[in-house]
């Protein structure tokens, strides 16, 4: 047995696996990684664009809790104000119904005073008449002077 026969079948068996290998295992093998690789790239890039539309929905969520804070701070401010209104306008009946209170206390009180006046004028004019009859010793008759008696009321 030759050294240089055995390397020389060695070598074309060698040369024969390879020519199989590039034939036949290399193209689908070569295929396979490019498929892998490609399915790789495009999972990267849907989580690129997966953390890009996270961001972008965070932004919204954000705008939109800014908008519904500035709305509720003017939902309050109005309601502020409406309860403000609603104090001052039950203040304002308050005081109207005080002064409507006080105006028919005075005008029951100048009445009740003028009930006074006229009758403290009658038991005056009575007095009167009483003194006058007793100075004069004799009775004055009221209806006949009744002019007289009601003009003295009138003076006191």
């Amino acid at each position: 047995m030759n050294l240089n026969y055995t390397l020389l079948g060695q070598m074309i068996s060698f040369a024969i696996l390879i020519w199989f290998t590039v034939k036949f295992i290399w193209p689908p093998l070569m295929s396979a990684i490019e498929e892998r690789q490609q399915k790789i790239a495009e999972g990267l890039a849907a989580a690129d664009n997966a953390q890009k539309n996270l961001a972008q929905a965070q932004d919204k969520v954000n705008e939109a809790l800014k908008d519904a804070r500035v709305k509720a701070n003017e939902i309050i401010d109005q309601a502020h104000h409406r309860a403000n209104q609603i104090i001052d306008q039950a203040k304002n009946d308050a005081i109207s119904e005080a002064n409507r209170q006080k105006a028919l206390a005075e005008a029951e009180i100048t009445a009740a005073a003028n009930r006074a006046k006229e009758d403290l004028r009658k038991q005056v004019s009575a007095l009167a008449v009483s003194g006058a009859e007793k100075l004069l010793k004799r009775e004055i008759d009221a209806n006949a002077h009744k002019a007289l008696i009601d003009e003295l009321a009138a003076q006191l």
